[in-house]
């Protein structure tokens, strides 16, 4: 099986080639800080900064991008490929032999790897790491954690050809065998809760404003069409539990006095989303932790981690920002200017809905098996924080 490189095939050689003892000028990067795989959202991630023009770093950036053939040529030959292999686990010298065999001239580099959750589910065997403190390599070491890349390796490719608006990271690298996807890091920070609660009023409407633009844009109608036609028929992405779930399992981790307010939630959710608006390509799992920012003006820089992503209505992509910070400010910023964007109003009951799934089921399976809530929560916590945020925003089920 062949693996290929963005543009050319991995396997020939460069136009630009690197010089054969290239000094590894990695960054001292926190191995809790690295953006590409989902990363907890209670962890803090920094970026490395990115080498000058003239030094070695830049030279590798540019034999990098060298590129030969269309990207539509690319996408012929992703459509093509029908196996995929995966690597035999997390370590170092693990993801350095996958290189080697992939991109050889990134495998002599520093790389530090993401620790990751430990889990059981093979559906999250996937990990990233940092290579030199200047690329993103993604990579999975199960079967269905390598075809979750796969799709996010596709979606990556369909939406990079053609939509330089959705500041996507650069693609460098899609690879099948084994499935890799190497981006290069962008430099900046997350959007934590601290640094919406710290914004003033003005920094969190601009905020609200560079996340409205990039909904508006992803969810334009011809970017499903796009990225159907170069993949085949999105699913709807679903979000951390059912109803059906949450009925089922919540009550342990719950106050008895608020497993009542609980199950009306659940019957409020059920009702609101029984009717939903009309798909678009949604990210998926659009929390602070997915985004890349410049916080100093502040300006979204990238957005990452596309594997969750379908076909689903527009409210699924709102639904972390009622938690993105201690009041629901954000949401109702980013709200106002994606009307501005779309001339279309977002549903605020549904976006609660879509949340009370998110946070509830985010509570649950983390209570489930032993992971701590971001921010050091509990359970209860979440609920009574969640309750508040609806009484702020006038919806829900009234007692």
């Amino acid at each position: 099986m062949d693996s290929f490189l963005y543009g050319v095939r991995a396997r020939e050689p460069f136009a630009t080639c690197l010089p054969s003892r290239q000094p590894h000028l990695g960054l001292p990067i926190d191995p809790g800080c690295l953006h590409g795989d989902g990363a907890d959202p209670g962890v803090t991630e920094k970026r490395g900064q990115l080498g000058e023009p003239g030094t070695c770093r830049e030279e590798r950036a540019t034999a990098i991008r060298v590129a030969n053939v269309t990207a539509a040529r690319l996408g012929t030959m992703l459509s093509r490929v029908t196996e995929l292999s995966w690597l035999s686990d997390r370590s170092v010298e693990s993801v350095r032999g996958a290189l080697q065999r992939t991109i050889p001239e990134l495998s002599g580099g520093s790389i530090t790897v993401h620790p990751g959750l430990e889990q059981s589910n093979p559906k999250w065997s996937a990990g990233s790491a940092v290579i030199d403190g200047l690329f993103v390599v993604k990579f999975a070491w199960s079967r269905l954690a390598a075809e979750r890349r796969w799709y996010e390796a596709q979606i990556l490719r369909s939406l990079g050809a053609q939509c330089a608006d959705l500041r996507l990271p650069e693609i460098i690298l899609l690879s099948n065998d084994p499935v890799l996807i190497v981006t290069r890091l962008v430099e900046g920070d997350p959007l934590t809760y601290e640094r919406v609660g710290g914004a003033d009023p003005s920094q969190v409407d601009r905020i609200g404003a560079e996340l409205a633009l990039f909904l508006s844009s992803l969810h334009r109608p011809e970017i499903l069409l796009l990225v159907s036609e170069a993949i085949g028929t999105l699913e709807a992405p679903q979000p951390q539990a059912s109803t059906a779930e949450l009925r089922d399992r919540i009550a342990p981790w719950v106050r008895a006095d608020q497993l009542g307010m609980v199950f009306r939630w659940c019957e409020w959710v059920d009702d609101v989303l029984r009717n939903i608006d009309e798909a678009v390509f949604v990210h998926g799992d659009l929390h602070g932790h997915n985004e890349v920012w410049d916080h100093d003006r502040p300006a979204l820089r990238a957005v990452v981690d596309f594997e969750s992503s379908g076909a689903v209505e527009a409210e699924y992509d709102f639904r972390y920002l009622p938690a993105q910070g201690p009041s629901v400010h954000l949401l109702l910023a980013t709200a106002r200017h994606y009307q501005d964007h779309t001339n279309r109003t977002p549903n605020i009951d549904h976006v609660m809905a879509w949340h009370i799934l998110t946070a509830l089921g985010d509570a649950l399976w983390r209570s489930e098996a032993g992971v701590a809530l971001p921010g050091g929560g509990t359970p209860p916590q979440w609920v009574d924080e969640l309750s508040a945020r609806l009484d702020a925003l006038k919806v829900g089920p009234r007692a």
